[in-house]
């Protein structure tokens, strides 16, 4: 059937002429069909290479009955938990419960289980014992080998052990996702698909492959937080699809094999894979619970590149997507801008024409495409590297031929622009248009930080870079007379932050009157470098100790500074300064953060300034 969902119940199937299914695709999310959402474009994939699929959403693991309605597969299960880990679905970095879900219908929580691969994954081998199982998406990707796990605060097994799958699939995925399906169906046994790029498998330890790279062990970095460094530098290290190796982990009797990273999609197969007939919406039963409110942001967007080779440490990007850019012809992009106008309910806004980073349309440099990315170093921090190639020329043409198409009002950014590479350029042009046409009243960057210290630790550029950006954009916006604002990301707590570091940035966004009506706090999810700093209070890069705000009442001082001036965080601010022996930034001269109370420890004898009326000396008394 052309132009049409996938079916997702037996009655669907049954209204296709379908007796049976050839892979049952089975997600935490609801049905999304858009090419935002990774279970649309492998189901798409699949759909493309000839087979019969199902879409199996938010099944109720409590009963068997979903999992059983489409029968026996005629060839396989695929399973992910949706768009995002299931763990982050369901709880925020403060581990407290989500009221919500955007992608539930009606932005309803509670419709997928906590560590959903693995719940699904059992109950399918429970029903369907020698039906082979592949494991994919964010969840299992990050989770693919012995990692931390921030909500029961332990290392696990890699998901692919403690699940039970026949395979893992890690990465973008449409490629290996082709391979298995295709070999599968020509008849080899899901036990002999052990040399797939982009795969995990399980075999006894007497089988272990030769070559490739041996990380510690599960027994020795449950043991070891340096052996669990030491693994995860490892892990991040290879994952380059040109140079990187194929690595194994030991778990007691059952060695974990990673096989090299399957090479990104090139320019003609990104194409192919984002012309398939995406129906671009939520499926139709789902209007009646009040839709799925993840399309919302994405419904009219574009996603032109893939990879970032910015490459923060607190991303998971560089670990599933890759560093290495790849992007879409202008021709495939303005097709789908053809086909967004032709919406029904499109306003005349292209709401965003980005990826990881929006202004990456190439590789960093020539020299990748033959060696691979540099180990163990960064393309932009903390300085730039001098082979970087920036050129913004055809992601500015295509920008621009979008505003020209007929029925086409307004075209924003609106994913993050890496704002140190911006300013790379010599060429200005970019600049002055992202400012003059693409930005909706306010962009949002992310410098995160201000100091040295725990950008270094984030693996951004210094704060120079966002003060040079932020001047020019602010001149560049007066010169076309709007009135635009800079939304800057901050975070808290990231490894690396002291108490002293967060007063270090209060001060910062006091002297430059930011004051942020939200702060992210430091979320530990597997597959960062951050996350191993969290845990180990180790840098996997050095081994060199790094301080950690680990309690909740610490994340909360530094948190609290960040949003000094709401009355709110008063208490916890001044406890703050007065913990980090800052009592001078409590008083009433412009240099304060707070006003002194009652409590404060200022009497009768100070100025209320922080100053000792007598002695002129600042009052660092204690309480």
């Amino acid at each position: 059937m052309k132009n049409a969902f996938l079916p997702i119940n037996s009655k669907e199937c049954k209204e296709r002429g379908w007796d049976s299914v050839d892979f049952v695709y089975i997600s935490g999310d609801a049905y999304v069909d858009h090419p935002s959402f990774g279970a649309s474009i492998i189901t798409r994939v699949l759909e493309n290479e000839g087979y019969k699929v199902a879409f199996l959403s938010q099944p109720n693991w409590k009963k068997d009955d979903d999992f059983l309605q489409f029968g026996r597969p005629r060839l396989g299960f695929f399973v992910s938990s949706g768009n995002i880990d299931s763990m982050v679905a369901h709880y925020t970095a403060a581990k407290k419960i989500r009221r919500d879900d955007a992608y539930t219908p009606g932005g309803r929580a509670g419709k997928r289980p906590d560590r959903a691969v693995i719940v699904y994954t059992k109950i399918l081998k429970r029903l369907f014992p020698d039906v082979p199982v592949i494991i994919g998406g964010l969840e299992a990707s990050l989770r693919r080998f012995a990692h931390y796990d921030y909500w029961d605060d332990e290392i696990k097994p890699s998901i692919l052990i403690e699940s039970g799958a026949d395979l893992l699939s890690f990465g973008m995925g449409e490629k290996q996702t082709a391979e298995i399906a295709n070999r599968l169906n020509n008849g080899e046994s899901i036990a002999d698909l052990t040399d797939i790029l982009g795969t995990c498998y399980v075999t006894d330890v007497k089988n272990t492959p030769y070559g490739g790279v041996e990380c510690p062990s599960f027994d020795n970095v449950v043991s070891s937080k340096k052996e669990y460094a030491k693994s995860c530098r490892i892990q991040q290290d290879e994952q380059d699809h040109i140079r990187g190796k194929m690595i194994k982990q030991k778990h007691s009797s059952k060695m974990l094999v990673q096989n090299k990273p399957m090479p990104p999609l090139t320019q003609r197969e990104l194409d192919r894979v984002y012309s398939l007939p995406y129906m671009r919406a939520y499926h139709p039963s789902y209007k009646k619970l009040g839709g799925v409110p993840g399309i919302k942001e994405v419904e009219f967007s574009i996603t032109h590149n893939r990879g970032c080779f910015g490459g923060c440490n607190f991303c998971s990007i560089a670990f599933h997507q890759g560093r290495y850019v790849t992007s879409r012809s202008k021709k495939s992009i303005m097709a789908e801008a053809s086909q967004l106008v032709n919406m029904p309910n499109f306003k005349g806004y292209i709401h965003d024409v980005g990826g990881p980073t929006a202004n990456f349309r190439n590789p960093s440099c020539a020299i990748q495409n033959e060696k691979g990315l540099c180990k163990g170093k960064k393309c932009l921090a903390p300085k730039p590297c001098p082979n970087i190639d920036v050129n913004h020329s055809e992601y500015l043409d295509i920008l621009r031929s979008l505003r020209e198409i007929d029925g086409v009002k307004k075209v924003f950014i609106r994913s993050g622009i890496r704002y140190d590479y911006l300013l790379l350029d010599k060429d200005d042009s970019f600049f002055k248009e992202l400012v003059k046409y693409h930005v909706s009243g306010q962009l949002k960057v992310a410098p995160e930080h201000c100091s040295a210290a725990v950008l270094d630790k984030m693996g951004k550029p210094h704060i120079e870079a966002y003060i040079d950006f932020s001047r020019r954009y602010f001149a560049y916006t007066g010169e076309i007379n709007k009135e635009q604002y800079l939304v800057p990301y901050l975070m808290s707590s990231h490894p690396g932050s002291t108490l002293k570091d967060a007063i270090e940035l209060a001060l910062f966004l006091k002297k430059n009157k930011i004051r942020p009506e939200q702060v992210q706090d430091f979320y530990p999810t597997p597959g960062t470098i951050s996350t191993c700093m969290f845990y180990t209070e180790l840098d996997p890069y050095t081994l060199e100790k790094v301080y950690v705000a680990k309690s909740s009442h610490d994340k909360a001082l530094q948190r609290a500074l960040l949003q000094y001036f709401n009355p709110k965080n008063r208490s916890l601010v001044e406890e703050a300064l007065i913990k980090a022996g800052r009592r001078d930034l409590i008083g009433t001269s412009a240099n304060c953060l707070i006003k002194p109370s009652a409590k404060s420890g200022f009497d009768a004898k100070y100025n209320g300034k922080g100053y000792n009326k007598i002695s002129g000396r600042k009052n660092f008394a204690k309480r």
